[in-house]
């Protein structure tokens, strides 16, 4: 089983067409699985729904825990592009052991419809939680990347090796 852990940011925004503010309802990740045909055994939790520039370090401290006890030894956290790193670097420092986990999350939300990076990001995060050793990783832009040698490059857009 593949537990996914729900965070919020860019993937589950909603956006108001009248104020043009971006919002959260529900998460939208059911409906992606559904989308993509997925027929993994997935378990998906929505642990709190907030933008990762908003993260606290208590909400931190949930992903940890729900980490920690979560009896899936393959796990998805879909997380604001934001402060990605942070809560990767957290859960690495964490002695959480035999278990994969990768962080991913999209520049545009789902609703946006196909213009959404979510989908691609979500697929190829399902291929990498299911054939990389335990460790903490992220996954964006079809690329997997080690906790501590990632950047998300503020003028691009895109996650980037450190150099």
């Amino acid at each position: 089983m593949i537990q996914v852990f729900v965070t919020g940011g860019t993937f589950d925004k909603e956006y108001n067409f009248i104020t043009g503010e971006l919002f959260f309802k529900d998460t939208h990740l059911k409906d992606m699985f559904n989308l993509g045909r997925c027929t993994l055994d997935i378990d998906v939790k929505t642990l709190m729904m907030v933008d990762s520039l908003e993260m606290t370090d208590e909400d931190r401290a949930i992903i940890q825990l729900n980490c920690k006890k979560s009896t899936a030894n393959k796990i998805i956290i879909t997380h604001g592009t934001d402060t990605m790193v942070k809560t990767a670097e957290l859960l690495a420092s964490s002695n959480i052991q035999g278990k994969t986990i990768v962080l991913t999350g999209a520049m545009i939300p789902y609703a946006f419809g196909s213009s959404s990076d979510g989908f691609f990001n979500l697929g190829s995060t399902l291929a990498f939680v299911q054939t990389l050793p335990t460790g903490v990783y992220i996954s964006m832009n079809g690329r997997i990347f080690y906790w501590d040698n990632v950047r998300k490059n503020r003028n691009t857009g895109f996650f980037e090796v450190l150099s």
